[in-house]
């Protein structure tokens, strides 16, 4: 995990978390983390306070999770350094990653694929509803993209293509094994990110899940019904953890359903709006290490 001088340190007792509930909560048994804009600084580091504050948690016995929209080829800014906590939740619920390997080597665990023949329904009815919109596919393989689609990414696309005759393709990974669509990425140079946000679920309706983490106009388009929180409930069912003993964090609306499902959650100081209202707390921002703020007043 790559570290950061830590800035000034924010008391437990003094920052701007949560108020507290009305009744009391068991002790949690899983932390649940976004990453960009929640976990992680501007700069992408991980602070030397929040990399101890993920420690403590875990050596008090609480398991952590990472939940987020990126890929699981985009988690070496955690896997470097996982202590226990070495499963994340990626592609905004659409595939479970095990990390323990180090920067590189992550396993899927668990896939919940768009269909191919969903995802091209998807690109029809939003290509009809919003014209310009250009579109990118990713696969457990990689990125695949249209050529209109905007460098917005941290690597380039394994293939550029119309998006229909990218999902039309049945790509292989290396055993042979068919690489699934995890999720449909969809920008629109000309509408506001909310805009095109409330157009699309409007246009695709229960066909497909589609959120949003970007400040820019790009949708990510999962399968029905998947998404960070129903995959969270996925894996805490297995663990035999209820939503009361869960404590979530995000910014940003992909983060939205996770908040509300867990019992007790905490929008960023920089969120989104739509996310400060869904939570049932608020700490301070990412850059001021807002996670470990509300760590450290849990382990107390």
């Amino acid at each position: 995990m790559t570290s950061a001088t830590p800035g000034p340190r924010t008391p437990a007792s003094t920052a701007p978390a949560a108020s507290s509930p009305a009744a009391p909560r068991p002790r949690p048994r899983l932390i649940a983390t976004d990453l960009d804009g929640t976990l992680l600084r501007d700069d992408k580091s991980v602070s030397d306070r929040t990399v101890a504050a993920l420690a403590a948690a875990e050596a008090a016995g609480i398991e952590v999770f990472f939940v987020t929209g990126r890929p699981a080829r985009w988690m070496d800014v955690v896997s470097a350094h996982v202590h226990g906590h070495g499963l994340a939740i990626c592609g905004n619920g659409a595939a479970v990653v095990d990390l323990h390997g180090g920067p590189g080597t992550h396993s899927f665990v668990k896939i919940r694929e768009l269909a191919r023949e969903r995802a091209l329904d998807v690109v029809r009815r939003l290509r009809a509803a919003a014209p310009g919109t250009s579109f990118a596919i990713e696969r457990t393989g990689g990125l695949h993209h249209e050529e209109t689609y905007p460098p917005l990414h941290m690597e380039p696309g394994e293939s550029v293509a119309p998006a229909e005759k990218l999902l039309a393709e049945a790509l292989a990974d290396s055993t042979g094994a068919e690489q699934p669509v995890l999720k449909v990425l969809a920008f629109h140079p000309g509408l506001a990110p909310d805009e095109f946000l409330v157009l699309a679920r409007a246009a695709i309706g229960d066909r497909a899940t589609v959120t949003r983490s970007s400040p820019s106009a790009l949708l990510e388009i999962s399968g029905p019904g998947v998404s960070k929180a129903s995959t969270l409930e996925l894996c805490c069912a297995e663990r035999g953890i209820t939503p009361a003993e869960v404590v979530a964090f995000g910014d940003m609306p992909n983060d939205i359903e996770m908040l509300a499902w867990a019992g007790t959650s905490y929008a960023m100081g920089n969120a989104h709006p739509d996310v400060i209202a869904a939570a049932s707390g608020r700490t301070v921002a990412n850059n001021e290490d807002g996670v470990a703020v509300v760590i450290e007043q849990i382990l107390t």
